[in-house]
């Protein structure tokens, strides 16, 4: 640590929502202590896609100190209680992953263990029936749940349930862009030319712009996209491609009128190879069709996705084109990648602007002084490998378990796995069993419910659940079951909710970014 001080200048290098992320949380943690540049160009432009997300962006919120109604209100939001996936098992059947819990444990062990057995003596009763999320999603309602009477003449304590958004990025990455320059984050409109390296220790010195402009600085965050043209080009860290295991490489996308009230809730509808998104903002539907044009050809994806839109299309689908995978290192030397430059995980269960948030988290915890420790950046990059395969094993899981016809679908039953998900798929088809791992993003309702959905059934439950008395066992599923109605039960339909609470000016208008 001898002669080491602290950072003093950050360059990010492009904005978007990673971008103007980064600014926002480093400004915020920091204060004063950094001096922040983002450099972008509006000549180049944003992906644009990642309208959801899930409950993990409240902390991002928090830490900006932002009120929910007036964030909803300044990026044209709607509420979101988890993901329905229409046609993923076989086509005519669907199942929802709610946000939030299912059920109520008992002591050690948690409550679908005695569902289990529960369904195994003749119970009716399916998972979402102990779900309040997906109780209200069915019936299109959101709002604040009471915890309980009032006392000394207070009020009951409400809450919601819990819930993410769906959001206009670019209406997002241009709140964020506000809240930085209120604070302080210096601005610079242009395009990247070329990157300076200290010709010893391989870090950046100075990024140089057109009209002849250099920019120097200590730490740099490379937002500038799939291009990576930090990370990648200067720095060299190679990408490792996870197409074999989750190989859709292209999509439509596509906003549409929106002429139904919006649903508190994402579709995911599988397709013929691939699948379709379907996200309700306020003032208009986000649509796309995720696929792999090794199995279906863009033109014939292009054509399903219009034929399967739900109003009228605003603008011409525009086609990405995208590799799954993740950087070989996310952090080199003084470049720290964040967004689509550290990797890319297919939005099927909206963890983009998670990754985002967690990135900038993890730099935090990590920060560097002037030396640039390299125990430091290995542990940066140990969890951020962590991170990733640990979303990898959960999307891979949904695609493995389908009963649908295909070459696309027929490949996916029959790759091999990696053998962290192979044995987190043993034990629970063993018994009933999911283990989370060193706090993995997705907790143990979410792999239960998609598990379960997709048709994966364990051929036992775990002993001590035969301890209960029959009668007792009815009780607890029936008062499971009670109170999961009970936090759907009132609540306002979500349009109603919305309405009185965070609409932007006019819903029915077009929003321009």
């Amino acid at each position: 640590m001898s002669g080491a001080r602290p950072i003093r200048e950050v360059v990010i290098a492009g904005g978007g929502t990673a971008g103007w992320m980064a600014a926002a949380a480093l400004a915020s943690y920091f204060e004063d202590q950094l001096s922040i540049t983002l450099v972008e160009s509006e000549s180049i432009g944003t992906v644009g896609v990642g309208e959801a997300t899930i409950p993990q962006i409240h902390l991002f919120n928090r830490l900006l100190g932002l009120e929910e109604n007036d964030f909803v209100r300044a990026t044209a939001a709607t509420f979101k209680l988890g993901i329905e996936f229409v046609d993923w098992d076989v086509p005519g059947e669907s199942y929802f992953h709610g946000f939030g819990g299912v059920g109520q444990k008992i002591g050690k062990l948690p409550f679908h263990q005695y569902w289990l057995r529960y369904r195994a003596e003749g119970g009716k009763r399916p998972l979402d029936d102990f779900s309040g999320n997906a109780i209200a999603a069915r019936e299109g309602r959101f709002g604040k749940v009471a915890l309980g009477g009032t006392k000394r003449g207070q009020p009951a304590i409400r809450r919601s349930l819990p819930h993410a958004f769906h959001f206009d990025a670019s209406l997002y990455a241009a709140f964020l862009r506000r809240f930085c320059e209120a604070r302080g984050v210096r601005r610079i409109e242009g395009k990247i030319l070329a990157v300076k390296q200290d010709s010893a220790s391989g870090h950046i010195r100075e990024l140089h712009l057109d009209g002849a402009r250099k920019l120097a600085g200590e730490l740099f965050i490379d937002c500038t996209g799939f291009r990576g043209l930090l990370i990648g080009e200067a720095m060299e860290s190679r990408y490792d491609d996870w197409s074999h295991l989750l190989p859709c490489n292209r999509a439509w996308a596509v906003p549409t009128r929106r002429d139904t009230p919006p649903e508190p809730l994402t579709r995911s509808t599988a397709r013929e190879a691939g699948w379709q998104w379907h996200i309700p903002l306020q003032h208009r539907s986000g649509n796309g069709l995720v696929f792999c044009a090794d199995y279906w050809a863009e033109e014939d994806a292009r054509t399903a996705l219009l034929a399967n839109l739900g109003g009228e299309p605003l603008a011409e689908p525009k086609l990405l084109r995208f590799t799954t995978g993740k950087r070989e290192r996310g952090w080199v030397g003084n470049c720290v990648a964040m967004g689509l430059a550290g990797g890319f995980m297919e939005p099927l269960e909206s963890t983009s602007i998670h990754m985002v948030q967690s990135a900038v988290s993890r730099l935090i915890d990590c920060f560097p002084r002037s030396n640039f420790s390299h125990a430091t950046i290995a542990e940066y990059n140990a969890q951020t490998d962590f991170e990733y395969e640990s979303i990898r094993d959960f999307l891979v899981l949904h695609y493995r378990l389908n009963r649908r016809e295909g070459p696309f679908w027929a490949y996916l039953r029959e790759m091999e796995l990696p053998d962290s998900l192979q044995q987190k798929m043993a034990l629970f088809v063993e018994t009933g069993a999911i283990n989370r791992f060193n706090n993995e993003l997705f907790d143990v309702p979410s792999w239960l419910q998609v598990m379960l959905g997709q048709g994966l059934y364990p051929a036992a439950h775990h002993p001590m659940v035969n301890a209960v008395p029959e009668d007792s066992l009815a009780r607890y599923i029936a008062t499971n079951a009670r109170d999961a109605a009970a936090e759907a039960e009132g609540l306002p339909l979500h349009q109603d909710y919305i309405a009185q609470h965070c609409a932007i000016a006019d819903a029915a208008a077009p929003v321009t970014a």
